[in-house]
């Protein structure tokens, strides 16, 4: 496990503070594969705080098996194994998600009031910005599909996403899985608030370059916390990932 984590300023969700699903993906990398144990196995990140950017955020083990991010005496998020057993509703196909990408909400202006000019519900993020550049961000635009309850994205990996081996960092595959939770709010009229928490299992190795369908979608509210699901699914349908969300308060 390191000493430290940085959060580089190409991976911000918000403007000034890192994308929840990149950081989230960042520590849940630091659990050896012995600690996740059973085939229902996951890793549980809850967002404490903004999360800086550029700046090195001390990692510690606390008891067994959990995991706390800190910068001074602030703590920015916390981590341990947990069992996830979610039910993921069948995906549209790909080139549904692909005719349905222009009336995703990363197109749409206006939305975004501390950056006005920019596209999109978040212009910047490194998940769904538009104003991202292809090979740096991942611009997945998740958009409300027919006959589909919530959003679907037709995506693409850009090679420079990969690894050595051609594969999608685990951090980027929790990223993948960020955004959509919230689109598959917006599709329902719902704007949710900031990511509180994130719960994850990556299945298989997910290769870029390739294609894929990542979906979200709306489970149950209860007070301030909206719930959602989300998933990514390889060009023959088989299920890469899923995730569960908790989105926190509202953001006007």
């Amino acid at each position: 496990m390191l000493d430290t984590l940085l959060i580089p300023h190409r991976f911000r969700g918000p403007p000034a503070s890192g994308n929840g699903g990149y950081v989230a993906g960042a520590i849940a990398e630091q659990f050896p594969p012995g600690a996740l144990r059973g085939p229902d196995a996951a890793v549980q990140v809850t967002l404490r705080a903004p999360i800086p950017l550029d700046v090195p955020m001390r990692l510690t083990c606390r008891g067994e098996n959990h995991l706390t991010m800190t910068l001074e005496d602030v703590l920015i998020a916390e981590a341990e194994p947990v069992t996830l057993v979610l039910d993921v509703p069948r995906p549209p196909s790909f080139g549904m998600a692909l005719a349905a990408r222009e009336k995703s909400p990363s197109f749409a202006p206006g939305l975004n009031s501390l950056i006005p000019e920019g596209n999109g519900f978040h212009p910047v993020c490194a998940c769904c910005g538009a104003d991202v550049p292809e090979g740096e961000g991942l611009r997945v635009f998740a958009a409300p599909v027919p006959g589909f309850h919530g959003a679907a994205a037709a995506w693409h990996p850009h090679p420079a996403l990969a690894d050595g081996t051609g594969l999608l960092p685990e951090r980027l595959v929790w990223t993948a899985l960020d955004c959509p939770g919230q689109f598959g709010w917006l599709s329902t009229g719902v704007r949710t608030g900031m990511l509180g928490r994130m719960t994850a299992r990556v299945l298989r190795p997910v290769p870029a370059d390739a294609d894929y369908v990542v979906v979200g979608w709306p489970i149950e509210v209860e007070r301030r916390k909206y719930f959602a699901g989300t998933a990514l699914f390889d060009e023959h349908g088989d299920l890469c990932a899923l995730a569960h969300q908790t989105w926190i308060g509202r953001m006007d």
